[in-house]
């Protein structure tokens, strides 16, 4: 789960992390209050999409202007006007893709005199099972082209869970930044509250992107990016209060209430499987026989029937459908369930494409049998390959 940079910096408050102040602004007749609660002279009008490279980024319509997502004010009456032209348009950065992102919410926060930017980040290392930093003196750059193009001005390293951060932890960002004295102190306690943060909150990715030094020798965390691991979700309803629905896929937001692994992609051929790594096999092999994906959908092992017809409806919701596959490994899952569940979808919601269903393992017989004795048009296939060919085929007209 994400949330937005402004909710994000009150989250790091309440761990003493040094921020700026700022007001979040949902409606554009609330920004002359915000500018003059603030005070001024330097305002940042800051664009809340779930998205990075804001800064960059371009607004679709021409009254929004050209000046990116996020802009320097001057005056109350500029941060009115760019706040009104901000809020409700459309802002396309590098990570939202074409369509963009509509603009609902802005952050107005007091402009910093800034002597340096650095880049500092921790996230779950996979590999170690810890959390890892990431620091680089690049800051305010895409760390993938620093990484791609100046690895040498990258530092990591991991925190054993066993001890958690310590001195010697801060010494090594302080270090990979060039800090001294007294700003050095400031890194090793800013360490010690990110990581604190980090853990408590079950974070799975932190990012400090800058992390400045001001003119008045203080750091500072400029913006933020926060995200959470959903598994854990349930620990922490302060932060599930926080989620925004409106930067969400809508299917997966449905999905989400069913407790279905579903993620939207941009493919015209809809997938239901149980299983991640047989859900990726699937994938793949769409892929292999000419078409694309709509969606990755893993039902899980011990689906109901109500969570398959669910998950069936989720798919079908998606206009660039134009063919299912429906591939089911019974384990745990067994096959006559998958398959009443596929039948009282198709009845719920009728069936406008070309649906491909290939079962295996537990209850099998049974499963074939209820697709078999239902009289929909449904297309059996005997293995994965077979009915990747089958549905690409169904697709394409052939």
């Amino acid at each position: 789960m994400n949330i937005h940079e402004y909710q994000a910096k009150a989250v790091l408050k309440e761990f003493g992390v040094p921020v700026s102040k700022g007001v979040p602004i949902l409606k554009a007749e609330e920004a002359e209050a915000a500018a003059k609660q603030l005070g001024g002279p330097l305002w940042v009008v800051k664009s809340q999409i779930h998205a990075g490279g804001r800064g960059k980024g371009k607004f679709k319509e021409a009254s929004a202007g050209d000046k990116g997502g996020v802009r320097l004010a001057k005056s109350i009456d500029e941060t009115k006007q760019f706040v009104k032209e901000m809020l409700g348009a459309t802002l396309v950065t590098e990570q939202t893709g074409p369509a963009g992102k509509q603009v609902n919410r802005i952050y107005l926060e007091d402009g910093s005199d800034i002597e340096k930017e650095f880049y500092l980040s921790l996230l779950v290392d996979r590999e170690t099972s810890r959390v890892a930093f990431v620091v680089s003196t690049e800051g305010g750059m895409n760390i993938e082209e620093v990484a791609h193009n100046t690895p040498d001005k990258i530092v990591t390293f991991s925190v054993d869970p066993a001890t958690g951060v310590m001195g010697h932890h801060g010494r090594t960002v302080a270090q990979a930044l060039g800090l001294k004295g007294d700003l050095a102190k400031q890194a090793e306690k800013l360490v010690s509250q990110l990581y604190t943060a980090f853990i408590a909150k079950d974070m799975d990715m932190l990012e400090i992107n800058p992390l400045i030094i001001s003119k008045q020798g203080e750091l500072k965390c400029l913006d933020a990016k926060m995200s959470f691991d959903s598994n854990a979700l349930y620990r922490h309803p302060e932060i599930v209060a926080l989620r925004d629905t409106t930067e969400e896929d809508a299917k997966e937001i449905e999905a989400s209430k069913y407790d279905l692994a579903y993620i939207a992609l941009d493919g015209t051929i809809g997938c239901m499987v149980n299983g991640a790594g047989l859900a990726m096999a699937t994938l793949d092999i769409i892929k292999l026989y000419g078409e694309s994906p709509a969606n990755f959908l893993d039902v899980g092992g011990g689906a109901s029937e109500e969570k398959v017809t669910a998950a069936f409806k989720i798919i079908t919701a998606d206009p660039n459908v134009k063919g299912i596959l429906v591939n089911i490994f019974g384990g745990i899952m067994k096959c006559d369930v998958i398959a009443a569940g596929v039948v009282a979808a198709v009845k719920a919601v009728g069936l406008q494409v070309p649906l491909v269903v290939r079962l295996e393992g537990t209850n099998v017989e049974e499963g074939k049998k209820i697709i078999r004795e239902s009289g929909l048009n449904v297309l059996p296939a005997d293995d994965l390959d077979d009915a990747a060919q089958k549905i690409v085929n169904a697709v394409k007209g052939k």
